[in-house]
């Protein structure tokens, strides 16, 4: 058989991997160190006790025969729809019914999977930096081109620097799908509301699709930052929300999120008659997909209770206090600092000039703490890195100590 050549595209290791690797290797030639993981965004703190009551429960249930779930429908069980129609959406005056939102088993996989739907020859935009997840399923998929000094040929990218706060704002060019993230992954930083509408209406005048991955507004504090796309008026016409219950509610293990595709929301086929996105994706989620677990959608149904509120209130603001410790201490250490404040995220510029991965090696063997190098988001994020907020407090406090030491503060 003849494979997918577009994987020997890809770069051998995919950047997570990669630090991974440099990390085991470190450990290995350094026993002794304790290193501190300011990296990767996995979380700390345990699952919301209302989930794990409810997730006994379930399990209890299929014990049962009168209880028992066998294949549950693959664009998940009305219950969690349910609730997050009324909870994520009509609490915050945003029409959104539970049958335009898909249960799946977590925000990378829809953000991969989306792809199906959307034509080969489709014009990509991502921001560089970004999540690579976006542009490699991308190139997977045939959309790519070919990798032409750090950059595919046929994206469009949408430069985030210094100079823009590294918000993308809408391109001259024309683009079919534009896939955008706020607050954003790496680089912590969130469009406010005016911000967001000129994509909206940059979407609407080019007849293009917007994926919005929200991943992370749980995070949002200030008052002009949205929580949702659809918040925007005119966003039902052209953007897909892709959520996540991973780091809001600690299921980074359990997996599962969803994704919203309004029924209002179409594209063209090749003889320019209008179709249903939403049609395409249900075909799409019961073609490949079997849906994601009982067991897990009703502990994600218990997130919705008074006691989750408020439990995952406490978790947020615990994560959003060492993101400021850090965005604080790294600035102190004269560090140029993005992120922080909506988001977990922190995005730090070297203040002598050092490559990403210099600056990586630097706080690995100087202060036993690893971080994300930023070029691996993207060619524009060569110079910076990644932290985040997810360890412990006692864990983000000592490696902001090892930080100050480092830089004689």
């Amino acid at each position: 058989m003849k494979i997918n050549d577009n994987f020997e595209k890809l770069p051998e290791s995919y950047l997570f991997s990669t630090v991974a690797a440099r990390l085991r290797a470190y450990r290995e030639e350094h026993p002794e160190a304790d290193v501190i993981r300011m990296d990767i965004g996995d979380v700390t703190l345990p699952v919301p006790q209302a989930a794990i009551a409810a997730m006994h429960r379930a399990v209890d249930d299929m014990a049962a025969k009168s209880t028992f779930h066998g294949y549950g429908p693959e664009q998940g069980y009305d219950f969690l729809r349910n609730a997050i129609a009324a909870n994520d959406y009509a609490a915050r005056g945003i029409a959104i019914s539970a049958d335009e939102i898909f249960i799946s088993d977590g925000a990378k996989s829809d953000l991969g999977n989306l792809g199906d739907i959307y034509s080969e020859d489709s014009i990509v935009a991502v921001a560089d930096p970004g999540y690579p997840v976006y542009v490699d399923s991308n190139v997977i998929d045939g959309r790519g081109g070919e990798l032409e000094g750090g950059r595919w040929s046929r994206f469009v990218y949408l430069e985030c620097n210094e100079a823009n706060g590294f918000k993308p704002v809408p391109p001259a060019v024309h683009a079919d799908v534009i896939f955008l993230c706020s607050p954003a992954n790496p680089t912590g930083v969130s469009f406010t509301r005016d911000e967001l509408k000129a994509w909206v209406e940059y979407a609407r005048a080019n007849r293009a699709v917007i994926i919005y991955d929200s991943a992370y507004c749980a995070y949002i504090t200030s008052e002009d930052v949205p929580h949702s796309i659809y918040e925007i008026e005119g966003a039902r016409e052209v953007a897909i929300e892709v959520r996540s219950f991973s780091k809001t509610a600690g299921f980074t293990g359990l997996r599962c999120g969803y994704t919203v595709v309004p029924s209002t929301l179409t594209g063209t086929d090749e003889e320019g008659r209008e179709v249903s996105l939403r049609k395409l994706w249900l075909r799409r989620q019961t073609t490949k997909f079997n849906g994601a677990s009982y067991i897990i959608q009703r502990g994600a149904e218990a997130l919705y209770s008074p006691e989750w509120k408020k439990e995952v209130r406490e978790n947020v603001d615990y994560y959003l206090a060492n993101a400021c410790l850090i965005r604080d201490t790294m600035a102190r250490a004269g560090f140029t600092v993005f992120g922080g404040d909506n988001s977990p995220y922190i995005w730090v510029k070297s203040p002598v000039g050092e490559s990403s991965w210099s600056l990586f090696d630097k706080c690995l063997s100087e202060a036993h703490i690893s971080c994300t190098p930023g070029v691996g988001f993207g060619a524009a994020g060569e110079g910076y890195i990644r932290l985040t907020g997810f360890n412990t407090r006692e864990s983000t406090e000592e490696a902001m100590r090892r930080i100050l030491e480092m830089f004689g503060k």
